[in-house]
């Protein structure tokens, strides 16, 4: 069994960890650093994900990190385009050779005695066991688990005679030129889905139980076009990547506040690009408000456009049950399929699915309370990145990453060795991440939980994000610090637990 010892390491090398890795070594300097990925490659979600027409639903002015401008025209970019940008990053800042691939992290025991993390990791490669110790442990492996995505239990589905394909393991070879396909879904990955394959397949048929609210935004960005012609790069950027954060958190507290408006906008936008008489409300119109669940982008109306077109339809029913040729819906609609493709949401894995354990005792992650959206309530020297719900993760992201290197940087000058984040004395929890998306509810008794107020409550807010984390105080009723030898129930066994 191999060992090593970092001051922190990172667990992820997808858009999370490499982001993470920069900013540290731009900001801590001195600090040694490690970065595990369980794949073997570094994108993350942007390189397992290789479905056709795959992209990001967020602008990549606000996806793209803070530190490096994004340059490509468009604004709604590619999966290729966005893995590269990634990669890209990494290699600037020699972040690979710090990377460790094929080391799966399993457990991490913290010890308050020697205010150490004691790591372990399973190489998938070579079965080999790896032990690392480190002073910080930074986990930015998403929330999702990436070996298997949802598929609910489809009646008669052993019957059907066709291909049946999860967006999440999609095969290389696959071939639909030709053929009907049917797109079971109606989130991001099926809107995305469903005009890629139409360009090629006989027709497409996006089969939704339920509607999502859809929205069509250019690919390309009017005022980054202008701006990089007559500003600096970086300068062009920030002015863009504020505007459309501005726009965004307007978009979201219009929808909180008036959500009746916000219907009839998106329903007036949906009925402009389809043909006249079409069944807007039906298939359009969902019954929860706007950003209950997030929305879904189409960049210059693509979904739209191949449905007019007549490439791609949108049925919406429910299924009785596969049948040899496809599907009978409850309507008593038959629906033919050469394949059938799944996109039927993701399984979230909290942490990469690791186990952590503080002073010999198992931590529970549903009893914990996130402090500032990124630390739990009881666990020293460890934070998560899971980002904005309503805007781009990476704006979360940067925020974290920059906040972790505050941290590090206030323990080295006041002398200190841990840190620990408490739980709120009182006031009714909420779960941590606030939509109510299927792959959400499935798992929200498992996830960290967020308390009454801040600094324990997110706002999905980035400006007022960024005055607290980038300029807010360190020290708060919500944190303490301490040096090694002080156990992590000091000072949190006579705070009375918040109401679940």
């Amino acid at each position: 069994m191999a060992s090593d010892h970092v001051d922190v390491l990172i667990v992820g090398a997808g858009l999370s960890g490499i982001g993470a890795a920069v900013h540290l070594q731009r900001n801590c300097p001195g600090k040694t650093y490690t970065v595990l990925e369980a794949r073997d490659a570094i994108g993350g979600t942007w390189d397992l994900f290789r479905y056709p027409g795959i992209r990001s639903d967020s602008d990549m002015y606000t996806l793209g990190y803070s530190f490096k401008p994004w340059t490509n025209p468009k604004a709604i970019a590619d999966g290729d385009a966005i893995r590269e940008y990634v990669r890209e990053t990494a290699r600037e800042h020699g972040v690979p050779a710090h990377i460790r691939f094929h080391h799966r992290v399993v457990r991490a025991e913290w010890d308050s005695a020697t205010a150490r993390w004691t790591v372990h990791a399973h190489r998938d490669d070579t079965g080999e066991d790896v032990v690392l110790t480190c002073a910080f442990l930074f986990t930015c492996s998403g929330y999702y688990r990436y070996d298997e995505g949802y598929t609910p239990e489809f009646p008669g589905v052993e019957r059907y005679a066709g291909q049946l394909v999860h967006p999440q393991h999609w095969p290389e070879d696959l071939d639909y030129a030709g053929k009907r396909v049917v797109v079971i879904g109606s989130g991001a990955t099926a809107v995305t889905l469903v005009p890629a394959m139409a360009e090629q397949a006989g027709h497409v048929t996006m089969l939704q139980r339920s509607p999502t609210y859809v929205i069509s935004l250019p690919s390309r960005d009017a005022l980054a076009d202008a701006a990089r012609r007559w500003l600096p790069a970086k300068a062009a950027y920030d002015l863009v990547r504020w505007k459309n954060v501005v726009l965004g958190v307007a978009n979201f507290q219009l929808s909180r506040r008036a959500p009746g408006l916000v219907k009839k906008l998106l329903r007036r936008a949906a009925r402009g690009k389809l043909p006249v008489g079409y069944d807007i409300d039906r298939h359009f119109s969902p019954r929860y408000n706007p950003w209950d669940q997030r929305l879904c982008v189409v960049p210059d109306g693509d979904l739209f456009r191949a449905v007019s077109a007549g490439r791609a339809s949108v049925v919406t029913d429910t299924i009785e049950t596969f049948t040899e040729p496809g599907i009978r819906l409850r309507s008593g609609a038959e629906l033919p399929a050469d394949i059938v493709v799944t996109a039927t949401g993701l399984n979230l894995l909290a942490l990469g699915g690791m186990t952590i354990v503080v002073d010999g005792a198992e931590v529970d992650l549903a009893q914990t309370v996130a402090y500032k959206g990124m630390m739990l309530s009881g666990v020293p020297n460890f934070a998560m990145t899971i980002g904005y719900t309503n805007a781009s993760w990476t704006l979360k992201a940067d925020l974290v990453a920059t906040y972790v290197c505050r941290l590090l940087r206030h323990l080295d000058g006041t002398g200190q060795q841990v840190v620990t984040p408490l739980a709120p004395i009182a006031g009714d929890l909420a779960p941590i991440i606030d939509l109510k998306s299927g792959y959400v509810l499935r798992a929200v008794d498992q996830l960290p939980k967020q308390g009454p107020s801040a600094p324990w409550r997110l706002h999905q807010n980035y400006p007022r994000d960024v005055l607290l984390m980038r300029h807010g105080r360190l020290t708060d009723e919500g944190v303490r610090f301490s040096r090694a030898g002080t156990p992590a129930t000091d000072g949190a066994a006579e705070r009375p637990a918040p109401v679940a």
